[in-house]
């Protein structure tokens, strides 16, 4: 027979008293019969039920588990979907939403690091990629008088991590290349910006790593795309969360306690 599907054509869960073999309900969820039981012993899924010959019966309340797993998964990662799939099958909704808090807090700071970043580049790059410098290799007495500041900024600045010019190896003096000169203006912008050494530190991490500002531009465009697709796979599982608590976990839990009145 046909699967049943939702508006989007995925495998709606079961009714509650549906009964299913191991290779039923992988087949619905697209998965092995392997993985069945691994979720099942790592508490994603509700213990099965048994036969009188012990073997494994699932229900609607497991494949709506588990459709909900691969959903947040997909939005929130194989780890904290376990996590608050877990929680809910030993009853702790508080919990299980408690960590879905954290995943999508966690999303908005990356989605806020990735605007600073946006917005620290634009200010930096026109300065930066349409000024000729000056010819490197440099001293660090030259790259300060270059800069206008003092050779003790440059070395707070390589302390913090934030450059990391090579060593002469006679006399181990420090040598700057023309990485490490625009790596210097751009810091050096940046605090005149009033950027603390955390927010500059993952900028140039990602310069280096992209070479060039256009190059960092269009892969931070291709986060901000990531980040979208993620939230929005994270509004997916929150859909199916909502469906498995109040069908699944809320309908068996306890109902709260009268609040005691005086007489």
């Amino acid at each position: 027979a046909a699967l049943p599907l939702g508006p989007s054509g995925r495998n709606r869960p079961a009714s509650k008293g549906t009964m299913m073999r191991p290779v039923d309900l992988a087949t619905r969820a697209g998965v092995s019969t392997q993985q069945i039981r691994n979720l099942e012993a790592a508490g994603v899924l509700p213990p099965a039920d048994r036969t009188g010959s012990g073997y494994r019966v699932y229900r609607g309340a497991h494949l709506s588990a588990l459709l909900c797993y691969q959903a947040l998964a997909r939005g929130h990662g194989a780890g904290s979907a376990r996590s608050i799939m877990e929680a809910l099958s030993t009853g702790q909704i508080d919990q299980a939403l408690a960590l879905l808090d954290a995943s999508h807090h966690e999303l908005h700071q990356q989605r806020q690091a990735l605007t600073e970043t946006s917005q620290a580049l634009t200010r930096v790059a026109a300065a930066v990629e349409h000024h000729a410098g000056p010819d490197a290799p440099l001293s660090i007495g030259e790259l300060a008088d270059y800069l206008g500041i003092r050779t003790s900024a440059l070395r707070v600045w390589e302390h913090a991590g934030l450059l990391a010019p090579a060593r002469q190896t006679s006399r181990r003096h420090r040598v700057y290349d023309s990485e490490d000169v625009r790596d210097a203006r751009i810091i050096h912008l940046l605090r005149q910006g009033r950027y603390r050494f955390d927010r500059i530190r993952p900028i140039i991490t990602e310069l280096r790593g992209s070479k060039s500002a256009d190059a960092l531009q269009a892969a931070l465009t291709e986060r901000r795309t990531s980040l979208t697709h993620r939230a929005r796979a994270m509004l997916d599982g929150a859909a199916l969360l909502q469906q498995h608590i109040t069908e699944f976990i809320a309908s068996d839990a306890p109902a709260p306690s009268e609040p005691v009145t005086g007489s």
